[in-house]
């Protein structure tokens, strides 16, 4: 009896292992075909498969010039400035919206709760001609400011998450430092706001990569794909009704990752860490 539990028990774990190496096989291999493809030539590309390993791994010709035709600099240039004002503004303008709707009852908050729940509910595709007359009526398009209040007004996520982490974090810290004579800002800005870095921290995760990954938008409302290129729109570059090199393209998503990959390097332990523990003790 003990032996077929044994048994049971090992063919289990050996099931969970194996479910787990097969998908994080299914995970890593576009990436993997998507390095081997970086390094082929074209001639190499158009007369192997994807699996196909290169002929030569110092074949760097391909990076280069995937950085210089889709004009990289000036995309990753465009794309850092909207990341980063994106960021600032959504964190600042997020935090303090959720701590009004939070820490006070006026009338009318829960219909703005519920608006923005509405909101979120709505399909951006289904709110783009509404958006896109919008842009046009301010002179938005083309603009890379406008692109970015654009960007900013499509956070409601995020003000959710504020929401719930305030919810979490006890009123007895405001009451405290009212008794000691603070103001609200500085409740706020001195003590509840260094409490929020977990969820500023994943709700820039969250809107980072979406803001980074866009095309959709970028494309839309970025026109002049030579003056306001971004690290999507610049990708396709080498896609066109007479083929697509997808030995420059591989080459060029694989220098459009290694941003992300340093910033997840350097910033993995405030991703993993919670700094919320210890701030209320009875």
């Amino acid at each position: 009896m003990n032996f077929i539990i044994r048994l049971k028990k090992v063919f289990f774990i050996t099931l969970k292992y194996l479910s787990l190496c097969f998908f994080a096989f299914l995970s890593v291999l576009p990436v993997v075909s998507c390095l081997i493809t970086a390094f082929k030539t074209d001639q190499e590309y158009n007369s192997t498969n994807v699996m196909v390993l290169p002929h030569s791994w110092f074949n760097f010709q391909n990076f280069i010039d995937a950085f210089t035709k889709a004009n990289m600099a000036r995309a990753f240039l465009n794309s850092t400035i909207i990341l980063a004002c994106v960021l600032l503004i959504s964190t600042i303008i997020g935090t303090q919206l959720a701590y009004v709707l939070n820490r006070f009852n006026f009338v009318g908050n829960s219909l703005i709760r519920n608006l923005f729940l509405f909101a979120s509910l709505l399909p951006g595709v289904a709110m783009q001609i509404s958006v896109y007359e919008i842009m046009t009526k301010l002179n938005f398009i083309n603009s890379l400011p406008g692109y970015i209040i654009m960007i900013c007004g499509t956070d409601v996520i995020s003000i959710y998450i504020y929401i719930q982490f305030f919810e979490n974090i006890d009123k007895s810290l405001d009451e405290s430092a009212i008794v000691d004579g603070a103001n609200y800002f500085t409740i706020f800005y001195r003590i509840l706001l260094p409490l929020l870095k977990p969820a500023i921290v994943t709700s820039c995760i969250l809107k980072g990569v979406s803001t980074y990954n866009e095309y959709y938008s970028a494309s839309l409302y970025l026109q002049d794909k030579k003056l306001y290129p971004t690290v999507a729109t610049s990708l396709y570059t080498f896609v066109g009704p007479l083929g697509s090199k997808y030995n420059l393209i591989c080459a060029g998503v694989i220098i459009s990752l290694l941003p992300a990959l340093i910033v997840f390097i350097c910033c993995q332990k405030q991703i993993y860490s919670g700094l919320t523990a210890g701030a209320i003790k009875g």
